[in-house]
């Protein structure tokens, strides 16, 4: 009996010792398949953050650099109103802006045209051509010329207005050596955005109109995303404020949108906006119309019109409605 159970012990101690071999490899083999699983997961991740962040980058480069169409007549043609063309730097030097420049007989009266994003001097969904011909029948020199992101020559990013605007007073200076006493800002969309943001600026202003004005800020900016795409408010916003200074060089923070919503305007200022303007919120013309205490500054807010298309929906009280803000304008000095 002991010799039976002597030769049994090494068996059990060797199977024994092959169970706890056998389970090492087992849990080996499962930690490794955990962190296969771990790593692929992380992998997917990572790669959905990059695809997030990467279309974020694209919508910024797009903001950045909108597609605008060439030229494609000019004031004669057009309108046959003689014109000549122009070149004039903006007020810090860094860009020169082309245009063109439109004279009235002995007419000391001069309206800039602003155009708006993704578009040029001649803004053929305004129409523009058809507003500068009546603003030159009111016996205004004329002025219409490209911002810096829809050069025909030296194209620049778009920075919302902290560039367009130094260009903007370029062109008002350009207005005063042409001998303008009296000079109005015609701002549509980011035109109009852009005015209010030089009129901060600038005490050579008699008046503005802004049509369907369009200021970037937080909301507007994610409104016009969420048109086109719907991404979650928040972190696309913070995103895309990282990212916007390495693409164009422009902070939100260098907007200053919260003043211009706040400021109480000196010169009159004529705001015509749609409720049905699905990129620059009726709301925030409302906002700022609010505030002006010049007492003849007035808005006119149009039921169901469009961004930008009231003219063209509306044109008989559009024109009304101008000529009569320009009539209440003090003549010029």
């Amino acid at each position: 009996m002991s010799m039976a159970t002597g030769s049994n012990a090494p068996l059990s101690q060797s199977h024994n010792t092959a169970s706890d071999t056998s389970g090492t490899a087992l849990s080996a083999r499962m930690i490794r398949f955990k962190h296969i699983v771990l790593a692929l997961i992380l992998s997917v991740v990572f790669f959905l953050i990059f695809c997030f962040i990467a279309l974020h980058a694209y919508i910024a480069w797009v903001l950045s650099n909108p597609t605008v169409a060439p030229l494609y007549s000019n004031p004669k043609l057009a309108k046959d109103m003689e014109y000549e063309n122009v070149i004039f730097p903006s007020l810090d030097g860094r860009k020169n802006i082309s245009g063109w420049y439109i004279p009235a007989e002995d007419s000391v009266r001069t309206i800039i045209l602003s155009h708006g994003y993704g578009a040029n001097r001649e803004e053929t969904w305004v129409p523009m051509y058809d507003l500068a011909h009546y603003a030159h029948n009111l016996d205004f020199n004329v002025l219409m010329f490209d911002y810096g992101f829809a050069s025909q020559t030296s194209k620049d990013v778009a920075t919302g207005g902290k560039e367009e605007k130094l260009q903007l007073q370029g062109a008002i200076q350009l207005a005063k050596q042409n001998g303008a006493k009296q000079i109005v800002v015609w701002g549509f969309s980011m035109g109009g955005g852009t005015a209010l943001q030089a009129g901060l600026e600038t005490d050579e202003v008699d008046a503005m109109i802004l049509d369907s004005a369009f200021l970037l800020e937080p909301d507007t900016l994610y409104h016009n995303i969420k048109n086109q795409i719907d991404l979650p408010r928040r972190p696309s916003l913070e995103i895309l404020e990282l990212l916007f200074p390495v693409l164009n060089g422009t902070s939100l923070d260098q907007i200053p949108y919260q003043e211009v919503k706040s400021y109480d305007y000196p010169f009159p200022t004529l705001f015509i906006h749609g409720t049905r303007d699905d990129k620059a919120p009726y709301q925030i013309a409302e906002k700022i119309a609010s505030n002006q205490t010049h007492p003849d500054s007035s808005s006119w807010i149009v039921e169901d019109a469009r961004h930008e298309l009231i003219f063209r929906e509306h044109p008989r009280e559009y024109l009304r409605r101008v000529s009569t803000f320009l009539g209440k304008l003090d003549p010029p000095e």
